[in-house]
């Protein structure tokens, strides 16, 4: 028997969404603080039919590509990545978010590199990118901190609870052979 898939990120651990993460994901993602920094799929309200769906989903998918953030046993957050098609199949957007008793502790910056060269030894990815809202200066250097380079800004390209926002685009390559 294999053991469980598991991401081991120092402050956080990565792995693959499972059945009674339901309550804690309801917990820490029903913040309208989390809601705004992220794209309009994700709900807000986020309640127990929105968890259950999810978990059913992310759960489902293999190899994963969508991994809670857990931290002391509890899954406080999601990162995951949405690949790339056609001529961008060698690319991946990521994305991520974590329960706001949890900001400030390093534990994204972590568990994005971490699951960065975990992509990169497990894939044939080529780069990841994010798109972070421009003025989202907490996730501006959540990317930098984890290797990301910003490359440049996607002026009037966002549009969230009414307000236009520029995007930030940030990305990590393939390192080089040896």
């Amino acid at each position: 028997m294999t053991p469980p898939f598991r991401i081991e990120c120092g402050p956080c651990v990565l792995r693959p969404w499972r059945r009674g993460d339901e309550a804690s994901l309801v917990h820490h993602a029903n913040d309208r603080e989390v809601w705004r920094n992220l794209r309009d799929r994700f709900p807000h309200p986020y309640t127990a039919q929105d968890a259950a769906g999810w978990v059913g989903y992310a759960g489902a998918v293999s190899p994963p590509r969508d991994f809670a953030i857990e931290v002391a046993g509890e899954a406080v957050g999601s990162m995951g990545m949405i690949p790339g098609t056609d001529i961008e199949r060698h690319s991946a957007e990521v994305g991520y978010w974590l329960g706001r008793s949890l900001w400030g502790r390093g534990i994204v910056s972590a568990g994005l590199d971490a699951f960065c060269g975990w992509t990169f030894a497990n894939t044939d990815l080529l780069r990841l990118f994010a798109l972070p809202f421009a003025d989202n200066a907490a996730s501006c250097r959540v990317l930098e901190k984890a290797g990301f380079q910003r490359e440049g800004v996607l002026r009037r390209s966002a549009v969230k609870d009414g307000v236009v926002h520029d995007q930030a685009l940030y990305a990590r390559l393939r390192p080089s052979g040896p």
